[in-house]
Formats: C-alpha cells, structure tokens, sequence
C-alpha cells in the first residue's frame, strides 16, 4: 500500500503512466482492426457481443500475463541458433503471429478481389463455424500483440501497478471504439481493403522484428496515418461528387 502511495506522488509515475497509455493504444489500433474485419463476418446481432466477448477475455488474458512479467522477460533470451542468428521465444512467437496475419490477410483480399471464389476465403467460413471460433481468432492475434507490448512496457517502466492500470485504461479504449470502428469499416467497402492492405503491412513487420530486422513503429503507423488521411480525402471528395450529380 505504501508502494503505491508513493507511486501516486513521483510525478515521474505519471509521465511513465501516460506514456504507456498511450503507447498501449497505438499498439491496440493493429488489434482492433483485425477485430472490426473478423467480427462484421459474422451475422449482425453477434457482431457486438463477439468484440466485448474478445476484447474482455483479451484484457484477462494480458492482466495474466503481467502476472508472469519475470518469465515473459526470459523469453527474450536466445534458445536455438539457425545460420548463426539466435532466435528466442520471443522472435518464435512474432513470426507466427506474422505469417497469420499474412495468411489471413492475403486470403481475405482474394475473396475482395474476387468474391465470387467462396471457397477461398478462410475467414467467412471460420466465422460463420461459430462464434467461438472468431473469439480464439481474437485471443490467439491477441496473444501476439501482448507478449511484444508487455516487453516493451517493461523497458519502460518496472513499476507493476503503472503496467496494470495502463492495459486497463487502454483496453477500455479499445472496447469503446471497437463498434464505431467496426461499423464505419463496414460501411465504406475501400476501407476494408485499406485495413486489410494494414494487417499485410504489420504481419511483415511482425516477421522482420522476429527474423532480427527491427523497423521502428513510427514510421509503420506514419505511413498508416497518411494512407488513411488519403483514403478519407477520397472519401470527402466522392461524397461531393454523389451530392453535385444528386442536385
């Protein structure tokens, strides 16, 4: 308790905290537009439920693995070595992650691509199997995202509480803008492909950071942020066009 209180008054616990608030929030945006992508597969009155389902069972699933931040830092230590690189179960992890979210993606931008070839498209038939199904989709991606953000949290800050009430505050977020993200999605079809053309882009990150090839995340979400600023531009500029030829 004591620890604690001291920790409310170090104005330095409060710049940490921020920080990885926000920092948690930046990672989740990758999280979550998976999420918005799998769950608008699934019939319309079990899409909401699935997001607070998965996101729910996520915050339990990354409050878990805090629990375990001395083990979760081990697995940063090298276990095997292929062509003179050591690899941990760290790199092992982030490139499974990777090559799923690769997989995922790809199969996805075929059936938009050509929606006619049905059989192709994993992820419509995975969801439309079950609810369940597209709740194990979220834990396992989710599974990847939390191991990598947990490391970074600990170079950040040793401070357990600071690390807890930061995966709160920003899986809260998450839950709130998981619908209005996942409704907007739907509504504008070149924004799936452009998520879509996202999840492609960070699966490869994912593998590289896992094969030893760091790429800093600032430039990954500053080239989101301008394709996205883009897309909307396109977006004002076809609704002007629809009202001119209306009128």
């Amino acid at each position: 308790m004591q620890d604690i209180l001291s920790l409310i008054q170090d104005p330095s616990a409060w710049i940490a905290l921020v920080t990885l608030v926000v920092m948690e929030v930046v990672l989740g945006i990758d999280n979550l537009i998976f999420i918005s992508i799998l769950t608008n597969k699934l019939p319309p009155e079990q899409r909401e439920r699935a997001r607070r389902v998965g996101i729910s069972l996520a915050l339990i699933m990354r409050l878990a693995l805090l629990g375990t931040v001395a083990w979760i830092v081990r697995l940063t230590e090298p276990v095997f070595d292929i062509a003179g690189h050591g690899f941990s179960w760290k790199d092992v992890i982030l490139i499974a992650g990777g090559l799923f979210l690769v997989w995922k993606a790809t199969k996805e931008i075929h059936h938009n691509v050509d929606p006619a070839d049905h059989n192709e498209d994993f992820i419509a038939k995975s969801a439309t199997s079950g609810f369940a199904s597209a709740i194990g989709q979220i834990l396992l991606l989710d599974l990847v995202f939390s191991v990598d953000s947990i490391i970074t949290a600990v170079g950040m800050t040793p401070h357990l509480p600071i690390m807890f009430v930061a995966v709160i505050a920003a899986v809260t977020v998450m839950l709130v803008a998981a619908t209005p993200l996942a409704n907007f999605i739907e509504k504008n079809p070149t924004i799936v492909m452009l998520a879509l053309a996202f999840l492609l882009m960070i699966g490869t990150t994912l593998i590289a950071d896992g094969m030893g090839f760091h790429v800093p995340k600032g430039y990954i979400y500053a080239a989101m942020a301008f394709s996205a600023l883009v897309e909307v531009l396109n977006m004002v500029a076809r609704n002007r066009r629809e009202r001119k030829r209306v009128h």
